[in-house]
């Protein structure tokens, strides 16, 4: 009969050790009862599979990766990790010692400090989870007790034959998390993606096209706002479809401004050839013009980055031009919580590049502002009134980052 029917029927289950019948212990001290899921565990444990050599710590990175599958908490891997130190190497073969015993207290220590009670409430997690095993002493001590020749002969605590007995299973767990969470970050890239040229186009034809943009405007602001919360990837498909959605609903609108477009430029090629005769001087003059009307308050746009770095993790490609700063602003927006209203009056009044500039001075300081919404619109009433740039801003940011630094 198996070890499990042997236990269900009654039976002492012995094995041969140094020419006696030795016991070994298959239920837990104290009032803790026998379940099934102890069965199986112990049935898996004595099982004449042979363990095959694995490391300790690359299994405990795969079982990180893949805790959510065994109902884990990192404090159930602090402990199980605090456990893997008192094995002695640094591979979990059968020709090692797999039973470990420490105490309450080593445990503790192993453990940043954890307190005794939360510490067993964490071992009968990962008991009840059957990566390890209790191996209880008649007093529900654990101690190893060593024979004449100094060896140990037989020890009580905990058995980590279980986890090493899965770790084919956590590493294929591991994998598959790892490749579902490599999925999620690709669907997230493309879902901001599309995003962005949905807004990008909206703001083309609010320009061009004489329609409700309205409607359309606030479709989108929804859709962004949802990126403020964490999204599975079900979530992510599903915002994907809308925003496809609405994508195809303003290609329609656009595509026949697009062709008007295109003839425009085209019927005008020779109005393009004579301007290249106009005079040198003109050219820098209106060169001069636009270089003005893009740099908010001449502050270099490399200061305005070293003030501000949260930004440019919100950026899809690396900022270099006042431009890409203005399309990361707008993909901050709905994340902080400001209005598409209060977003679009900032850039009418200060300026589209100002307006970028006060947005990212604001999520860089976002944990000590309450209302950036209501930051934002004081700050364009300011600007209205000649009475704000966001200059100011940016220097006290470089100055905060010096004095830390210093």
């Amino acid at each position: 009969m198996t070890a499990v029917n042997n236990v269900l029927s009654g039976d002492l289950w012995f094995i041969p050790c140094d020419n006696h019948m030795r016991h070994i212990s298959m239920t837990p001290f104290g009032r803790q009862p026998v379940t099934a899921g102890l069965l199986a565990a112990h049935a898996l444990a004595e099982a004449t599979n042979q363990v095959q050599a694995c490391d300790k710590w690359a299994l405990l990175r795969d079982l990180t990766a893949a805790r959510k599958s065994f109902n884990l908490s990192d404090r159930d891997l602090v402990v199980l990790a605090a456990l893997l130190t008192c094995h002695p190497g640094t591979h979990l073969t059968d020709d090692t010692a797999l039973i470990v015993f420490p105490s309450n207290a080593t445990l503790s220590n192993r453990a940043h400090g954890m307190p005794e009670s939360t510490l067993r409430r964490h071992l009968a997690t990962l008991v009840q989870s059957g990566l390890i095993l209790r191996r209880d002493s008649p007093n529900g001590k654990r101690y190893a007790r060593r024979g004449a020749s100094g060896q140990i002969d037989r020890a009580f605590g905990f058995d980590l034959r279980p986890l090493a007995l899965r770790a084919a299973d956590i590493t294929m767990k591991a994998e598959e998390e790892r490749n579902a969470a490599y999925e999620l970050r690709c669907k997230r890239e493309s879902v901001v993606i599309s995003l962005r040229d949905l807004s990008k186009l909206i703001a083309w034809g609010v320009d061009h096209i004489t329609t409700d943009w309205a409607s359309l405007q606030q479709g989108c602001s929804d859709l962004q706002r949802c990126l403020r919360r964490k999204l599975d990837m079900s979530q992510l498909q599903h915002l994907e479809q809308g925003i496809h959605l609405l994508t195809a609903k303003i290609h329609t609108l656009i595509a026949p401004a697009k062709v008007v477009e295109t003839s425009k430029v085209s019927a005008s090629a020779g109005h393009f050839e004579r301007h290249h005769q106009s005079s040198k001087k003109d050219c820098l003059e209106s060169e001069k013009a636009n270089e003005e009307q893009r740099s908010p308050q001449t502050i270099p746009l490399g200061l305005v980055l070293k003030a501000t770095p949260s930004i440019c993790d919100y950026a899809p490609d690396a900022i270099r031009t006042w431009e890409s700063l203005v399309a990361a602003a707008d993909i901050v927006r709905p994340m902080l919580g400001i209005t598409l209203d209060a977003w679009q009056r900032a850039c009418r009044i200060m300026g589209p590049e100002s307006a970028a500039v006060t947005m990212a001075c604001i999520l860089q300081r976002h944990g000590t502002i309450l209302r950036p919404g209501g930051y934002l619109r004081s700050l364009t009433d300011k600007a209205e009134g000649k009475g704000f740039s966001p200059g100011p801003m940016v220097m006290a940011l470089l100055r905060c980052d010096n004095h830390r630094e210093m």
